[in-house]
């Protein structure tokens, strides 16, 4: 074979030699391609499947992208709910009667039904003395009969004239000497909310400006010194005055937690026979005048 042959044919021989690695080398680029811009692919071999719908509400829900306008409403809105709170918890704080417990809100129940009948009574007699004003013929001597009745109702509520009629005695015995002004107080009132119409204790009258204080040995009341046992002559209803006193949690019960012992007696005739100075004030006057 002559020299120029053999080298036509080398020639030929390298450059199918070559041919095949064109292909390797570009499915070698894809591959690479391919590794570089799925790193997951690289790391478990498989491509990412497409996201569920949670994740996708998640990734849109979080992290918030909130603009000024919403921030200012929500802030606004929590200010409005925050007063709201405390108006209303303050309103509910407010009221009196608000935990009482139940023979409580049954005994105040029965003060104001008691009250109102003595406030529809009284409404009735003022229209009786009308009435009979009116219809009599000698006007002057019945305008002054009503004003001497007036005058004794005056006095017994002023303590200046003795008064008679049906009602309680109510004794405390005190060895202990652990009853206090503040308790002899507690039952006063609780007697005049009951319907007391005029009230002695020992030999002192009390009447509506009647101040009590702790001395020694007992208890001052209106500066007059009254010791143990306490005697209480209460004129009224007795069948309102005695549950009153003796309602759970009421005088008896709270005076015998003090080791006092404590006896409360229906009367058909207490005399209340105590009496107070009459006092002309000093700057008040008659507006009538």
């Amino acid at each position: 074979m002559p020299p120029e042959s053999a080298s036509t044919q080398e020639w030929a021989e390298a450059e199918e030699e070559t041919e095949p690695h064109e292909p390797d080398s570009a499915g070698h680029k894809a591959d690479k391609g391919a590794d570089s811009s799925t790193p997951e692919a690289v790391a478990d071999g498989s491509a990412p499947g497409p996201k569920s719908g949670r994740e996708r509400l998640v990734a849109s829900l979080w992290p918030p992208r909130l603009t000024r306008a919403q921030l200012i409403v929500a802030l606004l809105l929590f200010i409005l709910g925050l007063g709201l709170a405390i108006q209303v918890r303050s309103t509910s704080d407010s009221s009196a009667l608000r935990g009482a417990r139940q023979e409580d809100l049954v005994r105040i129940l029965d003060e104001l039904d008691n009250r109102s009948q003595r406030l529809t009574d009284e409404q009735r007699r003022l229209e009786g003395q009308k009435t009979e004003l009116a219809n009599s013929s000698d006007q002057a001597e019945e305008a002054r009969k009503q004003t001497v009745e007036k005058e004794q109702q005056l006095g017994v509520l002023a303590g200046t004239v003795a008064a008679q009629g049906p009602g309680i005695t109510l004794t405390i015995d005190d060895p202990a000497h652990s009853v206090e002004a503040d308790k002899l107080l507690d039952t006063i009132q609780e007697l005049r909310a009951a319907g007391a119409e005029a009230i002695q204790v020992n030999d002192v009258r009390v009447v509506a400006n009647t101040s009590l204080s702790d001395v020694r040995g007992g208890v001052g009341i209106d500066g007059k010194r009254v010791v143990q046992p306490y005697r209480f002559k209460v004129i009224g209803k007795p069948e309102d005055l005695e549950p009153a006193l003796n309602i759970p949690g009421g005088v008896v019960q709270t005076l015998e937690k003090e080791q006092a012992k404590v006896s409360v007696t229906r009367e058909k005739k207490i005399i209340v026979d105590a009496l107070r100075e009459a006092k002309r004030p000093d700057y008040a006057r008659s507006s009538s005048q």
